[in-house]
């Protein structure tokens, strides 16, 4: 078969799905009031800005719902057709990208990344050597989770894919090499690359070509593009007293991104559906039944938290490649999560029941999406006349008040702001070796942390009691930093280091895998620039 007419067959089969799609409502009629009970529930308790939610069952769609608006106040609604970030969901596109190419012949799961990528280096040479394509998907590095996220976020900043490849060399691990679980999103960015050194085209042309066009995702989006001329495109809101609040908007041209294959395609509820349908109705003309094994089979074992033996008497969790595996109730269940500032996504099937679900939001939405799938996934597997919306969410908030002091944020009320003469020993430019050079020097009546290449990274140094901390200009970036120097020592240059005032934040602000050393004082950084 031609790859034209393959194209051409499974674009008619995800067109039938998208027929299916407009009568949703009426296809729903078997329990609507079960489903819609959830999704009314979840709208009360965590109002998020939007919530798109569609199930697929026994090879039809038999539930889809939308509610709220694309930008709080603009009266343009959510619907089917709206364009969502799906964040990590990315990731098991990329890996469907890579098992077409593995399809093809054009790579092994087990080639090294240096036989498509000889620039590849990590910080043990060793480990360069022996990293295999495998493990660039299943979290198994040895670095911290979340290791080096601060050359993808927060967005927009000046690095690129090749900074990404050429700052690994430099991330320490805290584990051995396939050791341990740790989540990673650099190593997805280097996937990307071996796919596009592998195929002959960028990341986002191949994600275009082996998953977007022969399933029929005619909405979904990645790399630059028009965001007026695609149109109907929800944006990231966050919770302001009572309302939700649009943040960080984007522009009429919106760019390709450095974390691309790891978390940048944004597609609409029903093309999510249909990628959801191509997992729960095999079709060798897209993947072969082997690849597919290799996708959804366990790979780096991962631990069964209390919440899930609580809620689904879960016994294994591992990671495929780019799907998390665990159990449920007995039933084997496939399914990732996507986390963005103000965007949050969830994607689940079940196999043996012949069922699938999505959920898109906007806003506030971690621990909406959380309770709304356990909702859905126990109605269809092993249902409990207990697990409701406000069962769960109570349980959420019963775990967070149970959290020990030492794993909350500490009060840092008392801050204020450090006049220059307090650490005039610190002052300086100094440089990380992957996250570039950054500023502390004197600014008004306080001192300001600027980095060169990260340009939200801005904020102030505060005091507290006895230490200080990095108050960031920008509100949307939502976790401080401790700062902590160290004088020069002999013939060795003064220090800083950097970590998270709250033990709980988005691991990706990885201030913890910051090394810093002073190059030279303000005064020749001013020079330098002619001020």
């Amino acid at each position: 078969m031609t790859g034209l007419t393959e194209a051409r067959c499974l674009r008619r089969r995800a067109s039938a799905l998208l027929v299916v799609v407009l009568v949703a409502s009426s296809a729903a009629a078997n329990e609507p009031s079960v489903l819609d009970a959830a999704f009314d529930e979840t709208l009360q308790r965590y109002k998020p800005q939007g919530l798109a939610v569609g199930i697929v069952q026994d090879g039809k769609v038999v539930y889809l719902r939308t509610a709220g608006e694309l930008v709080a106040g603009e009266g343009r609604p959510v619907d089917a057709d709206t364009l969502f970030k799906i964040a990590s969901n990315t990731k098991s596109m990329t890996t469907a990208t890579l098992a077409r190419l593995v399809d093809a012949g054009k790579l092994r799961w087990d080639d090294p990344v240096i036989k498509h990528l000889p620039q590849f280096r990590m910080h043990d040479p060793w480990v360069t050597r022996e990293m295999q394509v495998r493990d660039l998907l299943i979290h198994n590095s040895g670095l911290r989770a979340g290791a080096g996220d601060l050359m993808l976020w927060p967005e927009p900043n000046a690095f690129d894919r090749g900074d990404v490849i050429r700052g690994l060399r430099h991330l320490k691990p805290i584990h051995s090499f396939r050791s341990h679980y740790d989540y990673d999103n650099l190593l997805y960015i280097v996937a990307g690359e071996v796919a596009a050194a592998a195929g002959g085209a960028t990341y986002e042309t191949l994600v275009r070509r082996e998953v977007f066009e022969p399933l029929g995702m005619t909405r979904c989006q990645v790399g630059a593009w028009n965001r007026d001329r695609v149109g109907n495109v929800a944006q990231p809101h966050t919770r302001q007293g009572t309302r939700n609040v649009p943040f960080r908007r984007d522009g009429v041209n919106i760019p390709r991104t450095t974390m691309d294959a790891a978390g940048g395609i944004r597609c609409s509820l029903k093309d999510m559906l249909t990628w959801v349908q191509a997992w729960l109705e095999p079709d060798e003309r897209w993947i072969s039944t082997e690849q597919r094994a290799a996708l959804w089979s366990a790979h780096t074992p991962m631990p069964v938290t209390a919440r899930q033996r609580a809620w689904n008497d879960t016994q294994f969790s591992a990671y495929g490649y780019g799907w998390r595996l665990i159990d449920v109730a007995g039933e084997f269940n496939v399914a990732h999560t996507g986390s963005l500032a103000g965007m949050y996504s969830y994607v689940t099937l079940v196999p043996g029941k012949k069922v699938g679900f999505v959920i898109l939001t906007s806003g506030d939405g971690d621990e909406a999406r959380v309770v709304l799938n356990q909702v859905l996934l126990r109605h269809f597997t092993s249902p409990r006349p207990h697990a409701t919306t406000a069962y769960y969410a109570d349980f959420l908030a019963r775990e967070a008040s149970d959290t020990p002091a030492s794993a909350k944020a500490p009060n840092t009320s008392t801050r204020r702001r450090v006049p220059a003469s307090d650490i005039s020993a610190a002052l300086g430019v100094y440089r990380d070796a992957w996250f570039g050079e950054v500023s502390v020097c004197p600014d008004g009546d306080g001192v300001r942390f600027v980095s060169s290449k990260s340009p939200r990274l801005d904020g102030m140094i505060m005091g507290v009691g006895e230490r200080l901390l990095i108050d960031w200009s920008d509100a949307t970036v939502d976790a401080e930093a401790w700062v902590t120097f160290a004088p020069a020592r002999g013939s060795g240059p003064a220090r800083m280091t950097m970590a998270k005032v709250d033990p709980g934040a988005d691991f990706s602000f990885d201030f913890e895998d910051l090394a810093f050393e002073r190059l030279r004082d303000c005064d020749e950084a001013r020079a330098a620039q002619g001020e």
